[in-house]
């Protein structure tokens, strides 16, 4: 199979990412790949495109990694609270799952992540306090402090009285 070599102008998953020089199969470049500008050939004529490319990425990979770290300032400050269904006994119905942290922090505080952003191992499934790890650039890492709340008051437990104390 004849190969050859490209320059990626955007991003494809599972090949690479803008400005990278890969190799390729001859029909895959020249049916798919250029023809939808995805990439250019390698030669003298295109290396200030590439030089271009090269310097966009930069600049917004670091944009983005300056975006993240002020994330991460932000989100070490907030407390997300959610609201959930219990029994009597205070066991939850239910369990919280990225899903439910991501629209909370939408609704809550106006700030959209990926779902692959959400790091929990398991969902959780006790009402209290939760910390959650958040992966928010492949650099910046950060922790959400999640207080799971039941809707339904818990029942106050009796004061064992004075009279039945003695007997």
């Amino acid at each position: 199979m004849v190969k050859t070599d490209v320059i990626l102008t955007h991003s494809v998953e599972g090949l690479g990412a803008e400005s990278d020089r890969v190799t390729v199969a001859n029909g895959y470049a020249r049916n798919y790949l250029l023809p939808q500008r995805l990439a250019v050939p390698v030669n003298r004529a295109n290396q200030r495109q590439i030089d271009a490319l090269k310097k966009r990425r930069e600049e917004r990979v670091g944009r983005e990694l300056n975006t993240a770290r002020e994330l991460a300032d932000g989100l070490k400050r907030l407390v997300l609270t959610l609201t959930v269904k219990t029994g009597e006994t205070g066991r939850m119905y239910g369990s919280v799952t990225q899903a439910n942290i991501l629209d909370q922090l939408r609704e809550q505080f106006e700030i959209s992540l990926e779902k692959k952003c959400v790091q929990l191992e398991e969902p959780i499934r006790d009402v209290g306090e939760h910390e959650v790890k958040l992966k928010l650039h492949a650099e910046v890492k950060a922790s959400l402090k999640v207080r799971v709340e039941s809707s339904t008051p818990l029942p106050e437990p009796e004061a064992v009285k004075p009279a039945q104390a003695k007997a």
